[in-house]
């Protein structure tokens, strides 16, 4: 099967969501001829691409919303039998030098979360991957109250980086939004901010959703606790 073009419309994206729910991670690879892995240990992004490729992403790893000319994010969501997400959300790489003149409504996360597809998949760790069920895919803009959350979170988070603070921060900073090392392995360093201006070489760093923040989410869309 050919690779699927780009929806041109908000309205066939969820036309081709709506299509896939139900259905296996395996079904939808197979109907594509979409290589499987055996498990996801060597392939962690394996679900992502297959559900970019189906529904038509474009962006790739490019800091744009995965669909460029609709605006929106795609965000797949492990969750649980009850329907609890099992992990937090990556939003994007974290900017560590160069911070002047950024503010929270020119960042990457802000242009990220603006309109976000969420795509939940049944992935409880008994079920292989090829066995995870996707479930109803939504739409998603912050209300005012969910984005001055995140802005607030953003601002303390890059003033902490600005000021040379990074190997301070973990995640426990932030109430919805938090950094973390985001690298294949320890020697992948880059370049950072650090104390008193000086350049320092540090593990890459990711935004991530918390999930009490992604569970509000979903209770809010499908009515669950």
């Amino acid at each position: 099967m050919n690779k699927p073009l780009p929806p041109a419309s908000t309205s066939e994206l969820m036309t081709r969501v709506n299509d896939i729910a139900g259905l296996t991670l395996g079904e939808v690879a197979a109907s594509y001829a979409f290589n499987t892995p055996e498990n996801l240990l060597r392939e962690k992004g394996w679900i992502g691409q297959l559900i970019e490729y189906v529904l038509g992403a474009t962006a790739a790893s490019k800091p744009e919303p995965d669909f460029e000319h609709l605006g929106i994010e795609l965000k797949t969501l492990p969750i649980s039998y009850s329907g609890k997400p099992l992990e937090t959300t990556y939003v994007s790489i974290t900017p560590l030098t160069n911070l002047h003149g950024v503010t929270w409504q020119n960042s990457v996360v802000k242009k990220k979360l603006s309109h976000v597809l969420w795509l939940p998949i049944l992935s409880e760790r008994d079920l292989a991957p090829t066995d995870r069920i996707i479930g109803n895919g939504f739409l998603w803009k912050p209300s005012q109250q969910e984005e001055a959350l995140l802005k607030k979170d953003w601002e303390e988070l890059t003033e902490m980086i600005a000021l040379g603070n990074i190997e301070q921060v973990n995640g426990h900073f932030g109430q919805v939004l938090q950094l973390r090392p985001k690298a294949a392995n320890s020697k992948a360093l880059t370049q950072a901010i650090g104390p008193n201006g000086k350049e320092i070489m540090t593990l890459p760093r990711g935004y991530y959703l918390k999930t009490e923040f992604t569970r509000q989410i979903l209770a809010e869309q499908f009515g669950a606790g």
